[in-house]
């Protein structure tokens, strides 16, 4: 069942952007398994485009949404019911920071937007890239040409090549996603390692403790 909602969520997202998006200009890849020095990551969908990478992570659900930028876990509630599910601004986080590395450009010209398909409403205040609505309106704001055509064109014989050649599977990638989740050396928000430091302030001051490699990008720290 949960299979089936995500499917319908990726479907509407990408029928919304066929009908919406012009395909000459935003050349467009649906469920991309990329490869990371630290497993695997996948994208629902990567828009290539003049204005820039648009990575949009799909989410069908229904009821009332809470959660905020710095929250692990958002919550849904449903008919009384409230259910957990990771925050999809950490998810976007890693896909930029691994589609970055895996195509060698800059994180500045990938964009990441996270799209509720389902019917729910928001119930906090949401970053300008997360909708309920208007996906197509939201991406042709974004107006400032960031890459040049011959990028575009290297960016997409890059994807092409890795997707027709793709021998990762889904199920190495859930593999991976529980590898990273119960490792003690990597980050499981981004997929950087963790190292050993000590606290400077407060009250745990002289401390030992694991922080991500990747601050101040990423903040990610738990107990030594």
């Amino acid at each position: 069942m949960k299979f089936l909602k995500g499917w319908f969520g990726e479907k509407k997202t990408t029928f919304n952007m066929w009908l919406s998006l012009d395909s000459g200009t935003y050349q467009r890849f649906h469920d991309v398994i990329i490869p990371a020095r630290n497993g695997t990551t996948q994208i629902d969908h990567i828009l290539v485009s003049p204005y820039g990478l648009f990575i949009i992570e799909t989410k069908n659900l229904k009821g009332w949404i809470f959660g905020s930028e710095d929250q692990a876990k958002w919550t849904q509630s449903l008919y009384g019911k409230n259910y957990s599910f990771q925050n999809p601004l950490r998810q976007t986080y890693r896909q930029k920071k691994v589609l970055s590395e895996f195509l060698q450009i800059s994180e500045d010209v990938i964009h990441t937007v996270i799209y509720f398909a389902g019917q729910c409403k928001f119930k906090t205040k949401m970053p300008c890239n997360v909708l309920r609505s208007g996906l197509s309106k939201y991406i042709k704001k974004h107006k400032n040409r960031e890459l040049s055509q011959e990028s575009i064109n290297d960016i997409v014989r890059t994807l092409n090549n890795h997707v027709s050649g793709n021998k990762i599977t889904k199920r190495d990638h859930v593999k991976s996603l529980k590898a990273r989740h119960s490792s003690t050396t990597i980050c499981p928000k981004c997929g950087s390692n963790l190292v050993e430091r000590t606290a400077r302030k407060g009250p745990n001051a002289g401390k030992k403790f694991l922080g991500c490699e990747g601050f101040p990008k990423c903040k990610y720290t738990t107990n030594a």
